[in-house]
């Protein structure tokens, strides 16, 4: 029984030193990230124009495009550059024009609504089936929030809403910021914030 148990012993310790080694060896078995390619925009001799990266095919279509493409933040480095500072810009002039309120009211019910709901109380279609309910725009915080937090919410995402810096263009969230403004202003006006025009209108309507 001792030698039976001697012999199991030896046995083990053997296995085990001859394993060992093999621990350490990445290369027994080839990974899928360990396989022959090219770096982006390495050289190639495979193709006459010597470049490895191809050009898209005739008639393909982009996903996305630009220096903001594929990111998460919406941010490339530390200052967001062109039509981002642009937009970003433009949120702070607060300069809401009709067409920019319209266009933002398209985009929000695109985008936004199905969470937000169409007025922006948070009870949108898909919060009814399950989804964590987001604030009201309505909100004392977000009434007092700034149009560049909106901004940055929108781009960058907040809690459970994901980013959407890669699905709405700079201008289109700066058009969104504008009509949330306008949401916000729908739930709290008074007749006197109404032009007279409209106002008489309004008066004449039975």
């Amino acid at each position: 029984m001792i030698a039976q148990k001697s012999t199991l012993l030896r046995l083990s310790l053997c296995l085990i030193t001859i394993s060992a080694p093999l621990a350490g060896c990445e290369k027994t078995v080839q990974n899928m990230y360990d396989q022959p390619r090219y770096k982006p925009l390495a050289e190639s001799p495979l193709w006459a124009d010597g470049r490895a990266s191809r050009p898209l095919p005739e008639g393909a279509v982009a996903y996305s495009e630009g220096t903001l493409a594929g990111t998460s933040s919406g941010r490339a480095g530390i200052s967001p550059p062109g039509s981002e500072t642009a937009a970003i810009s433009a949120v702070k002039r607060q300069a809401w024009t009709l067409a920019t309120l319209e266009r933002g009211r398209e985009r929000f019910d695109i985008f936004c609504a199905p969470c937000h709901s169409e007025t922006g109380d948070g009870d949108g279609m898909i919060v009814r089936r399950g989804f964590p309910r987001p604030a009201s725009f309505h909100s004392d915080r977000l009434r007092q929030a700034s149009d560049d937090y909106l901004y940055s919410v929108i781009s960058e995402g907040y809690g459970a809403m994901y980013p959407y810096s890669e699905h709405i263009a700079a201008d289109d969230r700066r058009a969104i910021v504008g009509y949330v403004r306008a949401l916000q202003l729908s739930q709290n006006a008074k007749l006197a914030d109404v032009p007279s025009e409209t106002r008489r209108r309004l008066e004449r309507t039975p």
